[in-house]
């Protein structure tokens, strides 16, 4: 008897121990009761009915990334590339993603290539190279819009490589290699010709530097000189006044003037004509008289004249 009681309490606890269930974070359990669809279990712990209900799917809700291989896909210029493309995908709904489709993942990457073939027909070889962004946003459009019945949220599609046939990889780096000479050769000549533009634009500035420090010098020479001839004659005027103010007689003034008929005589001019009021003006002058003995060549002294003798009728 006490055997069959500790037989049954072991086969009651065996099958609450299978009936209790934990589902760990960032999944999700799909529950079936008699073969039908009852809940969705979260995070936590949950008692599943013995024989009654079962586990139908385990679902992740993180986000996955789906990795396509390479395949081929023909331009709209007919030329056949290599695309292989990357996937981020993550499962919103457990229900939809357990029931909606057999294989979801493998459904997902089938409608992924045939989309891509759509989109990639349409382009040429160089829209396809340089239209990714492009691509990778219709890929996404159309891939979220068509997986939402399977409970599949697609974040982000991106073209992980686009290889082209080796002949056209081979025209391509000839192109590239013509286009960097063609832009080597530009910048030469760019360079070549802003460096002779440089030196014609120093040798103007030099020029108009040499021409400013003559003119500056030109005016510098001829301020001086214009500077000298008037504190010459500025002294000349001031010994004028000064001689006029300290009550100078006419005698000195006229021999100023004679000196300066002498230094006006001083080795650059062969005759000078002097006024004959100047001779009678030096004549009457007394110091000259005295200094160059010129004032008693001539003039008679007036101040006793000498009457001639009149005949005496008388004698006659």
């Amino acid at each position: 008897m006490i055997y069959w009681i500790v037989s049954i309490a072991a086969v009651v606890i065996l099958v609450l121990a299978f009936s209790i269930k934990i589902v760990p974070q960032a999944h999700e359990y799909v529950i079936e009761f008699l073969g039908k669809y009852k809940t969705t279990w979260t995070a936590g712990i949950h008692f599943k009915i013995p024989l009654l209900e079962r586990i139908a799917n385990t679902v992740t809700v993180k986000e996955q990334v789906l990795d396509s291989p390479p395949q081929p896909v023909i331009t709209k210029d007919n030329v056949t590339m290599q695309i292989d493309t990357v996937i981020y995908y993550a499962v919103y709904d457990a229900k939809l993603y357990a029931y909606g489709a057999v294989n979801p993942i493998s459904a997902l990457s089938n409608l992924a290539a045939t989309t891509l073939r759509n989109l990639v027909g349409e382009l040429e070889l160089d829209g396809t190279l340089t239209s990714r962004d492009t691509i990778n946003a219709k890929m996404t459009e159309i891939l979220d819009e068509a997986t939402d019945k399977w409970g599949i949220k697609v974040n982000r599609v991106e073209l992980k490589n686009i290889i082209p046939p080796a002949e056209i990889q081979n025209a391509m780096e000839k192109q590239m290699k013509a286009e960097r000479d063609r832009r080597e050769t530009l910048l030469q000549a760019e360079g070549h010709k802003a460096a002779a533009i440089t030196r014609a634009e120093g040798d103007k500035q030099a020029m108009i530097l040499e021409a400013e420090g003559e003119r500056d010098a030109r005016i510098a020479r001829a301020e001086g000189e214009a500077r000298a001839i008037f504190l010459s004659k500025k002294a000349e005027a001031d010994g004028l006044r000064e001689l006029r103010n300290v009550g100078v007689d006419a005698a000195v003034l006229e021999l100023k003037k004679y000196d300066a008929l002498v230094a006006m005589s001083d080795g650059r001019a062969s005759k000078i004509i002097i006024p004959s009021n100047v001779v009678d003006m030096t004549r009457s002058n007394v110091m000259f008289s005295e200094t160059s003995g010129l004032g008693d060549v001539t003039a008679p002294d007036l101040s006793d004249p000498v009457i001639p003798p009149k005949d005496d009728p008388c004698c006659d």
